[in-house]
């Protein structure tokens, strides 16, 4: 068994949070958009009332303010309505440990139920290799190559363009499985190969 046929007819979720402060354990915002055959299918994107004070930069970054997000709902209300999306999907994102590690501290903190191992691609890593020529591999800079329509830093333009971006490697030749990995929310890392390797044997020993 390969890591791929662990989730093998799992959808895509490409999603992205911004977040309010330096500490990065909340978020302020959340976007996602899933993929089912290729095709973007759902998009949807809210503000997080983070409950954490406000940073100027973030604030400057984002444009999101403390008076924006105090009537938003809380990540847990949040969760109710996205959670099993997040349950039963290969996730997206880029810079993907970054969103994976902010999620892992809310998941954490609120005590809500999610699976330990998250399969996930990052973009970034992808987009170094379909585009190796441009200087910098930032969202911006890829949206720009592959004119994908971005309003930088706002949760639900960037996870529509990490969706887009995913689709565009794809069509370039690329594959999923070379670029899967599994994220450990609990200890908020990536698995190395042989961590998975172990798994993957204990899984079949199951079967």
């Amino acid at each position: 068994m390969e890591l791929m046929e662990w989730f093998k007819g799992f959808p895509y979720l490409a999603f992205d949070v911004e977040t309010p402060n330096s500490r990065s354990e909340r978020m302020s915002a959340i976007g996602i958009a899933r993929i089912e055959n290729g095709v973007i299918v759902e998009e949807s994107a809210t503000l997080v009332n983070p409950q954490q004070p406000f940073d100027a930069f973030n604030v400057a970054l984002t444009g999101i303010t403390p008076r924006m997000a105090r009537s938003a709902p809380i990540f847990p209300e949040i969760w109710e309505k996205i959670g099993p999306l997040f349950s039963r999907s290969i996730l997206l994102a880029h810079n993907a440990p970054f969103d994976l590690s902010v999620l892992s501290k809310c998941l954490t903190d609120y005590d809500l139920e999610a699976p330990r191992y998250l399969p996930y691609c990052c973009t970034v890593r992808m987009g170094r290799r379909c585009y190796p020529e441009l200087a910098n591999h930032r969202l911006d800079t890829l949206c720009i190559r592959c004119e994908i329509t971005l309003t930088h830093h706002q949760a639900g333009s960037d996870s529509r363009a990490c969706a887009e971006l995913f689709l565009d490697y794809l069509a370039h030749g690329l594959e999923t499985r070379d670029f899967l990995r599994l994220y450990d929310r609990l200890e908020r890392r990536t698995l190395s190969k042989k961590e998975i390797g172990a798994l993957l044997a204990a899984a079949r020993e199951q079967s």
